[in-house]
């Protein structure tokens, strides 16, 4: 995990996605050039049971093709193009295999990955993309989350060593408990619960748990995490964010 530093650690959403095409390989080289402390990234498994890095659950959305990643093989969602949509310099970028993206990782130093797994996933399909996260390259510098507390448990049973954190958009009574229940070492709110919910940071942190804000990509949602008190930041445009807190924040607390 992170350590806890005065200003919020950069975590950079399906890479640097507003500048190069979410969830692919330059968007994460792009982000760690631009100082990010950690990527966030997005895995689905393909038909054939390979941990593949893509947000939706279908391709539909950020390539040439269709159809649901389930049901396309790893080598089928690879012969799509994931840049083109994006911009035509980006042409030819393909959907990463979660070994690739560690590839990418290992070529920036310090660079760490907050690992979303989308949905509900099972224990025996946890284990499969924790077969190529039980990588020494990562030590200490992964955790993974999920909005379902059924895949955050699955997560707890696989791999007990490594750090979780439930993502939450809505309020809900019994956050504090299930927390506890999962074993969770982090709570990652959406920007606007943060935001009406003015005693889920310092709740987090009396029970010791670390605190990512997502997704913020403006200075007033900037503003609004860090006087919160938030341990991390989830944006689109992570050296937008490096230098406004180099700019607005450290000098406040140095």
């Amino acid at each position: 995990m992170p350590v806890r530093a005065q200003a919020p650690v950069v975590v950079a959403h399906r890479g640097a996605s507003a500048d190069a095409p979410q969830n692919t390989l330059a968007a994460f080289d792009a982000a760690g050039r631009a100082g990010a402390a950690m990527i966030e990234i997005d895995v689905h498994l393909s038909a054939d049971g390979v941990p593949m890095v893509i947000h939706d659950g279908t391709v539909d959305a950020t390539t040439d093709g269709s159809g649901e990643v389930r049901t396309l093989t790893r080598d089928e969602l690879q012969a799509l193009d994931a840049g083109a949509w994006f911009g035509s310099r980006f042409a030819g970028q393909r959907i990463p295999t979660l070994s690739e993206v560690l590839d990418v990782v290992s070529q920036h130093p310090g660079l760490g990955v907050l690992c979303e797994y989308k949905g509900r996933w099972t224990a025996e399909d946890v284990a499969a993309t924790m077969r190529v996260l039980d990588d020494e390259r990562l030590a200490g510098r992964l955790v993974v989350q999920g909005f379902d507390p059924t895949t955050v448990a699955a997560l707890r049973d696989v791999a007990p060593q490594v750090p979780r954190s439930l993502l939450v958009e809505h309020p809900r009574d019994d956050l504090s408990a299930l927390l506890t229940e999962l074993d969770a070492a982090a709570v990652s709110p959406g920007a606007a619960l943060v935001a009406d919910d003015p005693g889920l940071v310092p709740a987090a942190h009396a029970a010791g748990l670390q605190v990512f804000g997502w997704t913020a990509n403006d200075e007033d949602t900037w503003r609004l995490l860090v006087d919160a008190g938030v341990d991390g930041i989830i944006t689109d445009r992570p050296a937008a964010l490096r230098d406004w807190l180099e700019a607005a924040v450290a000098p406040a607390q140095s």
